[in-house]
């Protein structure tokens, strides 16, 4: 069990591990938005850790947090299964992601993976005429069931290892997953010494937008402190580039098309470009580029609003025109 030493009323750094939860993490804050291409590491790193002021009676009060190094952080997930996928990029995009996740951070990282599972099953139907209807009374259909299998199991499996080894004063989990409440029950009871940090993987609110899911107070309750949100500014602040090369060389990660937050406007800049530029290789490193002709600003920022798409589509078509009219004047 972790000790922690005491010099002139200062404690040494909390060695922290991260433990997400990969599914939980996607759902709660990363669908639906151009957040996706994520660096966890910046997240928690330079984003979320520095924010939290710790305080607690049992003797750790004022502590700062030093993530460990191999790894700083551990990732559960499951690799989508391409027949149950909802997007026809999803299996590929996962597995760009991953890649560049591995390329970018090295050793900090580490993946446990468990996997996904479908089958039929019969269920009740809740009735459009009578929604209160208890489930026993309704009629039951076959749907198909997709679960994600050993994840949960997994990152309480490795949390409490960590602890008991003492590998670590302070767990982050990063879920709002009930099915974590006994691991911290555990940790609790056998390793009091041990820092349970918790940060629920949802956006925060706004004046436009409310909570979209409130932190479970079963977990909340058992944590020495809590993050009840994540901004979009700490996860805009923490992208991945959009292409990623691994320092040994090698094949690049590049950011899918359908991750970035307007890919229609993408996928238009890519076909008016090509007749100029060529292959897309060239395009997209023209657009990562800032232009002097919009105002020093990068195309590829700009056509993230309709406004800034229609400066970039005109600039285009207005070079091209002019490379027509210059080719038959000569």
């Amino acid at each position: 069990m972790p000790v922690f030493l005491c010099f002139e009323d200062c404690l040494l750094p909390l060695r922290t591990r991260i433990y997400i939860d990969g599914y939980n993490l996607y759902y709660g804050c990363l669908t639906k938005t151009p957040y996706k291409w994520l660096d966890v590491l910046a997240l928690f790193e330079t984003g979320i850790l520095p924010t939290i002021l710790y305080q607690s009676a049992r003797g750790r009060s004022g502590a700062a947090m030093e993530l460990l190094h191999e790894p700083a952080i551990k990732y559960f997930t499951a690799d989508i299964i391409e027949t149950a996928a909802k997007g026809q990029d999803s299996v590929s995009s996962q597995a760009h992601y991953h890649n560049a996740l591995t390329k970018k951070l090295g050793r900090r990282i580490a993946f446990v993976k468990g996997n996904y599972s479908i089958y039929k099953a019969k269920q009740p139907l809740i009735s459009a005429d009578a929604p209160e209807r208890k489930p026993r009374e309704c009629e039951k259909v076959q749907v198909w069931k997709f679960e994600e299998k050993q994840s949960d199991v997994n990152i309480a499996l490795h949390m409490f290892d960590d602890a008991l080894q003492g590998k670590v004063d302070q767990v982050v989990l990063v879920t709002n997953d009930t099915d974590l409440v006994p691991a911290f029950q555990m940790l609790e009871a056998r390793c009091p010494n041990v820092v349970r940090g918790l940060v629920v993987p949802t956006r925060k609110p706004s004046k436009d937008k409310a909570v979209e899911r409130h932190a479970n107070a079963s977990l909340t309750k058992l944590a020495d402190w809590v993050r009840r949100y994540i901004t979009d500014e700490e996860l805009q602040r923490a992208q991945l580039p959009d292409v990623v090369v691994a320092t040994a060389g090698g094949r690049a990660s590049k950011k899918p098309v359908s991750w970035y937050a307007r890919p229609d406007h993408l996928m238009k800049l890519i076909a008016k470009a090509k007749p100029v530029l060529g292959g897309e290789g060239r395009i997209m490193k023209w657009a990562r580029e800032p232009n002097q002709w919009l105002n020093d600003q990068k195309p590829i920022d700009l056509i993230e609003t309709d406004e800034g798409a229609a400066l970039v589509f005109a600039y285009i078509d207005k070079y091209i025109k002019d490379q027509i009219k210059d080719s038959t004047t000569i």
